[in-house]
């Protein structure tokens, strides 16, 4: 059984949004051996640093937060697609001919998977994508990028997504993952009423 872990490493150098430097986590030694009898650490970060997911309140107000989650769709089969080709965004065009059934969740790997900086021209899924996994009916969508959009005005891909229900989980790292079906288990750091979580992403293979 081959095992992928495809969640980003956090570290006071990992990419972060429009690498803004107040969103990059801070690391404190809080004890050390010379102060105290143990070590540790103390880190404050932003809740979308990293693989993370989204819940409504991110773009919606009043919109439901981590208090919603329910692990039995974070924990299942999925499906990994290599848009590794594109050089701008995905559209509706680009998905139609992909084994997209209802109540999937898909994975999207493109070139960002192999980008270890912020590039703000980085691969998104366009409206027109969104709506089309929408009317498809999808159970949820992973992207490669620390967006699913490129902070379009007014949010449109979060919005028909979240609209339908649909899980968004972003900041993925593909580079090493054939495409084709596997088993998924995103397991988030419990945390109350917050509208992102923290994820660890392990994909196995079916075959």
């Amino acid at each position: 059984m081959k095992i992928y872990d495809v969640s980003m490493m956090i570290s006071k150098d990992v990419q972060v949004w429009k690498n803004k430097e107040a969103k990059k986590p801070v690391f404190h030694v809080a004890s050390d051996f010379e102060t105290g009898s143990t070590y540790e650490t103390n880190v404050c970060l932003n809740l979308h640093t990293g693989t993370h997911m989204d819940f409504p309140l991110h773009m919606i107000k009043d919109g439901q937060t981590s208090d919603s989650l329910d692990l039995n769709r974070l924990i299942r089969n999925v499906k990994v697609f290599d848009l590794t080709h594109l050089n701008d965004r995905i559209d509706e065009k680009d998905l139609i001919n992909l084994d997209i059934q209802a109540h999937d969740f898909v994975l999207f790997k493109t070139r960002n998977s192999f980008e270890e900086h912020f590039n703000l021209q980085f691969i998104y899924l366009h409206v027109s994508a969104a709506s089309y996994l929408a009317k498809k009916q999808i159970s949820g969508v992973g992207v490669d990028a620390l967006g699913v959009e490129r902070d379009q005005a007014g949010h449109p891909t979060h919005h028909i997504l979240m609209d339908q229900d649909i899980i968004i989980i972003e900041g993925l790292r593909l580079g090493d993952v054939p495409e084709g079906n596997y088993h998924m288990t995103a397991l988030p750091i419990k945390m109350k009423a917050v509208e992102a979580l923290l994820l660890s992403v392990i994909l196995t293979d079916l075959k």
